[in-house]
C-alpha cells in the first residue's frame, strides 16, 4: 500500500492513552506489515514522556512540539498536522469528543475521506472497507473509501486489540520546527477536576455496571448485593445518572470517569462508544443483556443474554455458595 499510515496519540500529563496499542492493530488491518508513524504534540516534560513512551510501540514517533499544544485544542492541532501530513495520508484517531473534533476539518483540509466511530478495517481491492454501527448498534454498515485518496478514520476505543511492546526503542523526529507558527482563535483557561464521590471507581478492580436495562431505581440493590459478593463496587451508565438514580462520580464513559478494572460486567448496557470510551486497560467484560443484538456483546468477552433481574440475583446466590 503506498499511503503512509499516521496514529494521532493521546496523552494527558505524559501518559500515554490506551488507544495508542489499539491504533497500531487497526493500523495492521489496512496493511498486515503496516509500522504507522505517531503523531504526538504537547509541550515541555509531558511531551517529551510521552514521545519516549510511545516509542516502546511505534517505530517511528513525530515530535510535535508548541507551547499552543499544552492543552488539547484541535483548532490548533489541525493546523500543524496539515503542516506535517502528505495529503494522500491515512490518519487514525480515537474515536471520542476531541476525536470528533479534530477529525471532520482535517478531513476536509486533506480534501480526504471522513469516517467516524469504526469497528473493522480491511482492504478489498485499492479500496479500504470500513465498518460502523448505525441506529444504536441495531445495524452494521460498510462504506468503501479510496486509498489513493487518503483518509482520516475515527477508532472506537475497545474495537481492537492493543498490540505488545517493541523488542527495541523506536525512533523520535522532532517536527517543532514544522509548526512553530500555529496560532488559535481560542485559548485554553484551567482544567476543573470532578469532585471526588464515596468511591473512587478509577481504583476498582471489579465494576459492577449498571444501565437503562436494570429497570427501575429499586433494582440498583440487586447490583450492589453482586459487587459486594464480588469484591467489587457499582458504576453505571449515563441513564442512570440522568435519572438521578446514582451520583456522578460513578458514572462511566467520556463524559463521566475512565475505569480500568481488571473485570467489567456491563449489567443492561447497550454499549454506546461514549461509555465504551471510558473503560481503559482491556479489562475481562462480561455482558449482561435481554437484547441480543446489542452492541456490547461486540466488545465482551462473555455475552450473556438474559432478564437481570433474575439473572442478578441468581448469579449472586451462586457466588455466595461458592
Amino acid at each position: 500500500m503506498a499511503a503512509q499510515i499516521f496514529a494521532y496519540i493521546k496523552h494527558k500529563g505524559g501518559a500515554v492513552d490506551d488507544t495508542a496499542l489499539e491504533l497500531i492493530s487497526a493500523a495492521r488491518n489496512i496493511d498486515a506489515s503496516a509500522e504507522p508513524i505517531a503523531l504526538v504534540a504537547g509541550s515541555g516534560a509531558d511531551l517529551d514522556q510521552a514521545c519516549s513512551q510511545t516509542a516502546s510501540t511505534y517505530k517511528q514517533v513525530w515530535k510535535l512540539g508548541n507551547s499552543a499544544f499544552a492543552y488539547p485544542n484541535a483548532e490548533v492541532l489541525r493546523k500543524a498536522l496539515l503542516a506535517v501530513l502528505p495529503t494522500d495520508a491515512i490518519v487514525l484517531v480515537p474515536h471520542d469528543a476531541f476525536g470528533m473534533d479534530l477529525s471532520p476539518g482535517l478531513s476536509i483540509k486533506l480534501d480526504a475521506t471522513f469516517v467516524a466511530d469504526v469497528l473493522a478495517l480491511e482492504v478489498s481491492g485499492n479500496d479500504l472497507r470500513v465498518v460502523r454501527q448505525e441506529y444504536g448498534g441495531q445495524v452494521s454498515s460498510h462504506s468503501l473509501c479510496r486509498m489513493d485518496k487518503g483518509a482520516v478514520i475515527n477508532i472506537r476505543p475497545g474495537a481492537f486489540a492493543p498490540v505488545e511492546a517493541l523488542a527495541s526503542i523506536g525512533e523520535v523526529v522532532d517536527k517543532s520546527s514544522y509548526v512553530a507558527e500555529v496560532s488559535t482563535g481560542r485559548e485554553f483557561v484551567e482544567l476543573i477536576e470532578a469532585v471526588a464521590g464515596d468511591v473512587d471507581i478509577t481504583k476498582e478492580d471489579i465494576l459492577v455496571s449498571i444501565g437503562r436495562g436494570i429497570g427501575d431505581e429499586e433494582g440498583i440493590q440487586i447490583a450492589e448485593e453482586l459487587a459486594e459478593a464480588m469484591g467489587g463496587v457499582v458504576s453505571c451508565s449515563r441513564p442512570i445518572v440522568d435519572a438521578k438514580w446514582m451520583d456522578k462520580s460513578r458514572q462511566v464513559g467520556t463524559s463521566g470517569q475512565t475505569v480500568k478494572p481488571k473485570v467489567y460486567l456491563a449489567c443492561g448496557i447497550s454499549g454506546s462508544f461514549q461509555h465504551l470510551g471510558g473503560i481503559k486497560g482491556n479489562p475481562f467484560v462480561v455482558a449482561i443483556n435481554k437484547n441480543p443484538k446489542a452492541p456490547i456483546f461486540q466488545v465482551a468477552d462473555v455475552g450473556i443474554v438474559a432478564d437481570l433481574q433474575e439473572f442478578l440475583p441468581e448469579l449472586t446466590e451462586r457466588i455466595n455458595e461458592g
